[in-house]
């Protein structure tokens, strides 16, 4: 199999379909050998080959999916409704699009940053709330002042990404079964599901 098909990466769920992250195609085979796996959706990703069996001679092999439910997933807390997920530059760069939300330009991550609207010196939070993808030349401008004092205008309201959007945030490479599946667990009025539906 060539390397880079081996790359792709697998959705996990919980049972109940709810996303829960990307694994790779070794900790699929695992979630399988330890019988893990509930059911799979989508479509077929790999087929990997084991070993031989002594008395039939036979090869096993194992159908993987590129979605797999999963048994056993141990959540500290199984509200998902209050579920906030970790704030860090890559999924808020992906939230925002990759776009300055105070010029509305689009940017390469390097020329990116995190903004906190009320300054931390004024008693922002660093939460999805408080934050901002900002090109380094307005988020220099803008300084230790809230926009409104610097007088810059967001052009996106700032959201917290429910369980589902953030693993969307997280992925890379995502197959289209897997966005549509991604898709139909985000609110209805999230940017995310117009900036990737129809």
């Amino acid at each position: 199999m060539i390397m880079e098909s081996l790359s792709r990466l697998v959705l996990r769920t919980d049972v109940s379909g709810m996303p829960l992250g990307w694994v790779d195609f070794q900790e699929a085979v695992k979630l399988y050998h330890l019988d893990q796996v509930a059911y799979s959706l989508g479509n077929h990703l790999y087929t990997i080959h084991g070993g031989y069996n002594a008395l039939s001679g036979m090869q096993s092999k194992l159908e993987i999916n590129s979605i797999i439910a999963t048994f056993n997933h141990h959540q500290k807390s199984k509200k998902t409704r209050h579920y906030i997920p970790p704030l860090n530059n890559h999924a808020l760069f992906k939230r925002d699009n990759y776009i300055c939300l105070y010029c509305g330009e689009y940017f390469r991550r390097s020329l990116l940053s995190r903004d906190h609207i009320i300054p931390v010196s004024m008693g922002g939070q660093d939460t999805w709330n408080n934050v901002a993808t900002a090109c380094k030349r307005c988020n220099n401008y803008k300084a230790g002042r809230t926009p409104e004092q610097a007088n810059m205008q967001l052009i996106a309201i700032p959201f917290v990404p429910n369980r589902a959007e953030y693993v969307f945030l997280q992925g890379r490479k995502i197959l289209s079964d897997q966005m549509e599946f991604l898709c139909s667990h985000f609110p209805r009025k999230s940017p995310l599901r117009h900036r990737n539906v129809g």
